[in-house]
């Protein structure tokens, strides 16, 4: 490995100085100890064989990192939700963003809040308006109906919610299970696969 010493020697090259004339000793002593102090940087910059075989770089830094988030998402000028989170961290090049302590408000066709998601992160991403959120979901409607699951997606484009993991849905007495499930966030048109549960009236659902 080499480095460049040059400015260093420079400062330590004598002098020119007049014929006959006398150097002071505290000039003489400094410029002497700067050639001791490259002689030593150089043999301690010797090759010693080991040369790293790339060069790390933090590729998955954010580019901006907010706190107390909060955006709207809206289609064809209609507000949709309002997204909010503890943390958020911007990517550029992808335009999606992480989102830790997530709470996302759904706003029905009046405009009014509907149902509160709330999950421990998610991802948002700025392209479509979509979202996925992860751990400990959990959808709220105002009447009181509940869906919980590990994973949920938000489909701006068609306002849908979905899983394709296990999940949970209650409704009073009603509670519902199954591998997966698709509505509006309202839970107005709800579809599900293989549902197993017990109904309002303690009859058992088809897959129990």
């Amino acid at each position: 490995m080499r480095l460049d010493f040059s400015a260093v020697i420079e400062v330590g090259r004598p002098l020119l100085e007049p014929e006959g004339a006398e150097v002071p000793r505290p000039v003489v002593q400094m410029r002497r100890l700067l050639i001791v102090l490259s002689s030593v940087a150089a043999l301690a910059c010797e090759d010693s064989g080991v040369r790293p075989t790339t060069t790390v770089q933090a590729t998955d830094s954010a580019d901006q990192v907010l706190e107390g988030f909060s955006h709207y998402v809206t289609n064809d000028g209609v507000r949709r939700s309002r997204v909010e989170a503890d943390t958020a961290f911007y990517y550029e090049p992808t335009q999606v963003t992480e989102l830790r302590k997530l709470k996302v408000v759904f706003f029905d066709l009046k405009g009014e809040e509907g149902s509160t998601l709330t999950a421990r992160g998610g991802t948002y991403r700025w392209q479509d308006g979509s979202m996925q959120a992860t751990g400990n979901v959990l959808v709220v409607a105002p009447d009181g109906r509940r869906l919980s699951t590990e994973s949920l997606r938000y489909d701006n484009a068609t306002n849908q919610i979905m899983t394709d993991q296990q999940f949970s849905f209650d409704r009073g007495a009603e509670h519902l299970e199954g591998n997966s499930f698709r509505s509006d966030p309202d839970f107005r048109n709800v579809v599900t696969d293989r549902p197993r549960g017990v109904s309002g009236e303690g009859l058992l659902l088809p897959g129990q």
